[in-house]
């Protein structure tokens, strides 16, 4: 049930602009926090089974053929972001700071997904239930990349390196 009643117009143009600034303010948010807060060890971010060391993602999901078309967003955060399409440099303490940066991302897609039920305010209960299933159509293929990378990061690291390193891998 609507709390929020708007003409459609209005509607419409209200949840272009929340989805907008939902986008840009948890990206912008996240990156103010150091990027060591992000643990990859946490319950958020650890391997789970079912990832089979991270071959779910190209088997099952194809990630290699549509990977490379997904946005990054790095540009738009002033320097503070931290560009995934490319590799900077081929040392295990850049490798590390990946890793941790990949959780950040991922953290950022996920609280976005969080902010879908508040569309229900002033949307319609079937544009709310649409509004959900954007956010994951959106954030979960996302979501995916960073922990794919993730997984290969952390082969690239090895069990050797530096104590950051191990616990990371461990």
């Amino acid at each position: 049930m609507r709390v929020i009643y708007l003409p459609t117009f209005w509607t419409i143009l209200v949840d272009f602009a929340a989805w907008f600034m939902i986008h840009l303010g948890v990206a912008f948010a996240l990156v103010r926090f150091s990027v060591n807060r992000f643990n990859p060890g946490s319950w958020l971010f650890k391997s789970r089974n079912w990832e089979r060391g991270g071959e779910v993602y190209p088997r099952f999901f194809k990630i290699r053929k549509w990977k490379a078309r997904l946005p990054d967003a790095s540009p738009f955060l002033r320097g503070r972001g931290f560009p995934k399409k490319r590799l900077a440099e081929r040392s295990d303490a850049y490798f590390t700071a990946f890793v941790h940066e990949t959780c950040r991302a991922e953290a950022t897609h996920w609280i976005m997904v969080l902010f879908a039920p508040f569309f229900f305010l002033w949307n319609p209960v079937w544009v709310g239930f649409f509004m959900i299933f954007y956010a994951l159509a959106e954030n979960i293929p996302l979501i995916m990349a960073q922990r794919y990378n993730r997984y290969r990061l952390r082969r690239v690291l090895g069990e050797e390196g530096t104590p950051e390193v191990r616990a990371i891998n461990g």
